[in-house]
């Protein structure tokens, strides 16, 4: 019977609606007290309606504690009165839940969501493998992740992360709002060219407030044509996807790297810490190169180890390797005349 009662109310759309248990169960109660009145007559303990309303609840849902129950032939036959239609009731009532849950997953999985999230960071643009390898980057910034893709991704790329997902014409103002850009803390135009980055790139300047906007660029050339649009767009180049990540928490980042890697101006370089000199603190090395000569120490290399923003309570025995950013090459004599006053600055 309730298979019977979940395929008819399937095909009756008209009690799919959350109003539908409620007036089924208040009918019900209604009509079924006075019948009970007179089957089992006015003096009858459950026909009180002290006890009525408690011997309704138990029965419609069928779970029949058998406290009380009608004794005559015409009683019973209100009682599954009232079973079937506690029966109607609770089968409309899980059909719309039902209903109701398979949609929102529905809209979740298809991209008709509208996100409610800010300080979040918006994806535009889809590439398997790829994206995901961002999102995982990205995630573990801590930062609420909305993937906003074309609508040729049908469906949600990749359900089992906890990212939000939009689907539709990433040149249409309305679809980037429904993914938050203009509540976001970053957005990365993420596309499947450069032509196409430029047209997104427009759409998104127009609608985001403060957020941080870096495009990956196959060709890096063309990250002029973005300064026209807005000259804080950040470029980075495609094939440096955890470069994009930092340029997404660290504006600008992708800029210092370039200019390390490009010949003039401040470059990095390395050199042996002299053998004429002792063991040196790296603070020491820092001080005096950084005062005579504007160089700063990014890493070190001792006893076989690279260390990274070392600590500059660390001891460098002579012929540790030093990586400094300078204006120019540092000769072996300055650094030999720079450090030996080391332990008088």
């Amino acid at each position: 019977m309730p298979i019977f009662f979940s395929q008819l109310i399937v095909r009756l759309r008209v009690l799919r609606s959350w109003a539908t248990p409620i007036a089924v169960t208040a009918v019900v109660f209604v009509t079924a007290w006075p019948l009970l009145l007179l089957t089992e007559g006015t003096d009858s303990s459950i026909v009180e309606p002290a006890n009525y309303w408690w011997w309704f609840v138990v029965t419609a849902a069928t779970v029949g504690y058998g406290d009380l129950y009608p004794e005559s032939a015409g009683g019973h036959v209100v009682g599954a009165y009232v079973i079937v239609g506690g029966i109607v009731a609770l089968t409309t009532l899980f059909t719309k839940l039902a209903t109701v849950l398979e949609h929102a997953k529905g809209t979740r999985m298809q991209g008709a969501i509208v996100v409610d999230a800010s300080d979040h960071v918006v994806l535009l643009g889809y590439t398997a493998g790829r994206t995901e390898g961002i999102v995982g980057e990205v995630l573990a910034e801590g930062r609420r992740v909305v993937l906003c893709v074309w609508d040729d991704v049908a469906t949600h790329p990749m359900p089992q992360h906890d990212v939000d997902f939009v689907r539709g014409d990433l040149t249409d103002p309305a679809v980037l709002q429904r993914a938050g850009v203009d509540r976001a803390h970053s957005v990365l135009i993420d596309v499947r060219d450069d032509n196409e980055a430029l047209a997104v790139a427009v759409t998104a300047d127009h609608i985001l407030a403060d957020a941080n906007l870096v495009v990956t660029l196959r060709d890096m050339a063309r990250s002029p044509l973005f300064g026209h649009v807005n000259q804080l767009i950040h470029c980075v180049q495609w094939h440096t996807p955890h470069m994009i990540t930092e340029e997404l928490e660290s504006p600008g980042i992708s800029e210092v790297y370039a200019e390390l890697m490009t010949h003039g101006g401040a470059s990095t370089y390395l050199a042996p810490l002299p053998q004429s000199l002792g063991p040196l603190l790296v603070g020491d090395c820092q001080i005096s190169l950084g005062r005579q000569h504007g160089a700063s120490i990014l890493a070190v290399r001792t006893h076989g180890r690279l260390l990274v923003n070392p600590d500059w309570h660390t001891e460098l025995p002579a012929g540790s390797a030093l990586y400094y950013v300078a204006p120019r090459r540092l000769t072996s004599d300055e650094i030999t005349r720079s450090l030996s006053t080391a332990d008088r600055d």
